[in-house]
């Protein structure tokens, strides 16, 4: 019994490290007889043991140190936002999917010893055989539209009820057939605001009731603003969900009330700042190239397109901020004009951030590497997550998720455990 019991921890072990695929061309078996180990229902031999024993002391060197303290996968993984926080917790990522090409430039220039490739369509991706085993699942997925459909209609069709007919067809389907097939301990999932209120309230109520009844899991969420993070306002729905109870409530983490101000992420423009990006954004002095400067032209299309909504009633605009004010919501579309977040130059026209402020406003760590060109940085960066605000809910999920996996339970929310961060802004 004692050999049943150590072969099923190394093969757990070594699911972490390897896809079912993967670990079965290593040991030379086909698939099924991996499902059959997991599920005990095959017999093994002391070479396949110690193979695994291999397969693991390999994987761990050198870049996937022993002492992690969990595992994760990051899907909709964009360009990392909510793979660090929880990197610098001790976790340790097994798994990334992200379909954009560009994303995954700015991806693979900041994670470069991963030792897994990104997979692509997430659509695409078999959870039993493409995923390893892991701990926690993190996934900024996108909101689509779907409505409820009738379960009794579908039963008296023969079709697919639960969340197979409800999400079918939207990405955040993708999420739950993964959680499904893999059962994760833990999980976060990251979206817009509006998503509580969307279709009328019918898609928050259709997600809730697959993570909670279909998929049974103890879920808690909250709407949390960045600007006690950082100086942008940014509201995001956070979702947590353990697959045992372990006691953790969202709504009872608490927050910073720290007020910030634009000028903590801004080029200071005195010569004083290290320019890591090799004069990409700055020139010799100091000072912000004339190219994010507004041309007369756009600033005054702006400004009169803003007068004519303001006439109408309406409160569309630019945003214009001073160095001690706080910005809006860094949108996807900040390529286009910049007119969300404009700088407050005093005299003359106002300029937007570049990329390298883009990345401070979202709180990625100083030494971010930004491979891609202004367009699609800002795009990642206004699709991206803000780091801060994951890395405050990730500490305090990180007792629970030990708990979940030691099986024990914590009665409250605990204080900030320690722990080692990257430098930031």
């Amino acid at each position: 019994m004692g050999d049943v019991q150590e072969f099923a921890t190394l093969l757990q072990t070594a699911l972490r490290l390897k896809t079912q695929k993967q670990l079965a061309e290593l040991l030379g078996v086909d698939e099924t007889t991996i499902r059959r180990w997991k599920k005990n229902q095959a017999k093994h031999t002391q070479l396949k043991a110690a193979a695994l024993r291999d397969i693991i002391n390999a994987g761990r060197q050198p870049n996937k140190p022993a002492d992690y303290r969990f595992t994760f996968i990051d899907l909709f993984a964009g360009i990392g936002g909510l793979r660090i926080p929880f990197g610098e917790i001790g976790g340790n990522c097994v798994f990334t999917s992200e379909w954009d090409e560009n994303a995954n430039r700015t991806y693979k220039a900041n994670f470069p010893s991963d030792e897994h490739d990104i997979a692509g369509d997430i659509t695409k991706v078999d959870a039993g055989r493409d995923i390893p085993d892991h701990d926690v699942l993190l996934a900024g997925f996108p909101c689509q539209p779907f409505s409820i459909a009738g379960v009794s209609k579908k039963n008296a069709l023969g079709r697919p009820h639960g969340f197979e007919c409800t999400t079918q067809g939207t990405l955040f389907f993708d999420v739950a057939r993964i959680i499904q097939a893999c059962k994760p301990r833990a999980f976060l999932l990251e979206n817009v605001k509006n998503l509580r209120s969307h279709d009328g309230g019918n898609t928050y109520r259709v997600i809730m009731n697959t993570l909670r009844n279909e998929l049974g899991y103890s879920v808690t969420a909250r709407v949390i603003d960045a600007k006690n993070f950082v100086p942008q306002h940014r509201e995001r729905i956070i979702i947590i969900g353990f697959k045992r109870d372990t006691g953790f409530d969202i709504e009872k983490v608490p927050l910073p009330q720290t007020r910030h101000a634009l000028a903590e992420i801004l080029h200071p423009e005195t010569g004083s700042e290290e320019d890591i990006d090799g004069g990409r954004y700055v020139g010799p002095d100091g000072k912000v190239h004339e190219k994010y400067r507004l041309s007369t032209k756009l600033w005054r299309y702006l400004k009169a397109y803003a007068e004519k909504h303001k006439e109408a009633g309406n409160g569309f605009g630019y945003g214009k901020v001073t160095p001690e004010g706080n910005a809006r919501t860094l949108s996807a579309r900040y390529y286009k004009d910049g007119s969300e977040i404009l700088v407050d130059r005093g005299r003359g026209n106002p300029r937007r951030l570049t990329p390298r402020e883009c990345a401070r406003l979202m709180g990625f760590p100083k030494t971010f590497k930004i491979p891609v060109s202004d367009t699609q940085a800002y795009r990642q960066f206004g699709n991206s997550v803000v780091v801060p605000v994951i890395r405050h809910v990730a500490t305090y999920m990180l007792p629970h998720i030990l708990a979940a996996l030691s099986e024990t339970t914590l009665d409250r929310t605990p204080q900030l455990p320690l722990f080692r961060t990257l430098e930031t802004f």
